[in-house]
């Protein structure tokens, strides 16, 4: 059992201002059986209104519109986090791809998380599961294994991706960090029939020196009829262990998005996040990342390059 204090820092600045930022984040942990909320708190600037709402996943988030023009806008989630997961891996158990499939048929969104994506390269996660041979195997000895092969396969490389990348992209570049790891471990699960759903989080640092560790993290989980649903890490090829605090699930990274929104104006965007990570003990670990933002339009480039000269 651990309790973590994690502090996480989102800020957007503006090369003009704008206005009508309008959002919705998913920043706040989840209530189940191995982790408990013990404390929360949100800052945001110009203190706007915010309406708190559950999504069909059972994700707490919530909207606000920050109307007044800024060149700045900064959003703090301040939470205390009880965890404790009894196993460090799962127990033994036999369940199979075909056992689960009348679970499936009675529950929608069990179905639906055991749909995979649409992709062009299809065929190479085809291959990918034949490397393996999955054959005959549990529910959760494929699952460890596909998660052993990205972890063997994929090279983690900060900076290559974004959140707009796909899994074709990452099939090719065959580097990538966790959210990319995740994405084509559920299409690897999915793809044989495992219901499976992306979880977004963090990974908060131990000794044994885990890569992500200090930042938001992501990762997957499995269902199975015994256990309910498990964790896979396949950034670090482990199951999901006490350092692992969990903010989100659902089908991909775009159900999970901590924060996204719009707003009004012709505007450079940076986006800059602060994870910020103490322990009872005192320990303390920080860690800032800026982040790849989606590319903007040519046009709106165009526009604001114009505006930039006039000035």
């Amino acid at each position: 059992m651990a309790i973590f204090k994690i502090v996480h820092i989102t800020k957007y600045q503006y090369s003009w201002p704008i206005k009508e930022s309008i959002n919705e984040i998913r920043l706040f942990p989840h209530n189940f059986d191995n982790q408990e909320v013990l404390d929360y708190q949100l800052f945001i600037t110009n203190d706007p209104e915010v309406e708190y709402f559950r999504d069909y996943y059972g994700n707490r988030f919530a909207n606000f519109n920050n109307l007044e023009a800024h060149q700045e806008m900064i959003i703090e989630s301040r939470m205390t986090v009880r965890v404790n997961h009894p196993r460090k891996i799962p127990a033994i158990d036999d369940t199979s791809v075909k056992d689960i499939e009348e679970e499936k048929s009675k529950d929608i969104t069990l179905l639906r998380l055991s749909y995979p994506e649409t992709i062009i390269k299809q065929q190479e996660i085809h291959n990918i599961l034949e490397t393996i041979a999955i054959e005959n195997m549990s529910i959760i000895t494929i699952a460890q294994l596909c998660n052993q092969y990205i972890f063997n396969n994929f090279t983690y490389t900060k900076g290559i991706t974004n959140i707009e990348t796909t899994i074709d992209e990452i099939l090719d570049l065959k580097k990538g960090v966790c959210q990319d790891f995740a994405h084509v471990l559920l299409q690897l699960l999915r793809t044989i029939g495992i219901p499976s759903r992306y979880v977004s989080g963090y990974i908060c640092p131990n000794e044994s020196g885990l890569r992500g560790e200090g930042a938001t993290h992501a990762w997957v989980e499995i269902y199975t009829p015994t256990q309910g649903w498990l964790g896979l890490d396949p950034t670090n090829n482990i199951w999901t262990m006490d350092n692992h605090v969990k903010l989100a699930v659902g089908r991909n990274f775009h159900d999970c998005t901590p924060i996204k929104g719009t707003f009004k104006g012709l505007a450079r965007q940076t986006l800059s996040v602060c994870v910020s990570i103490g322990y009872e003990d005192g320990r303390h670990y920080e860690e800032i990342n800026d982040v790849l933002l989606e590319e903007i339009p040519q046009e709106i480039k165009e526009q604001i390059s114009y505006i930039e000269q006039q000035q």
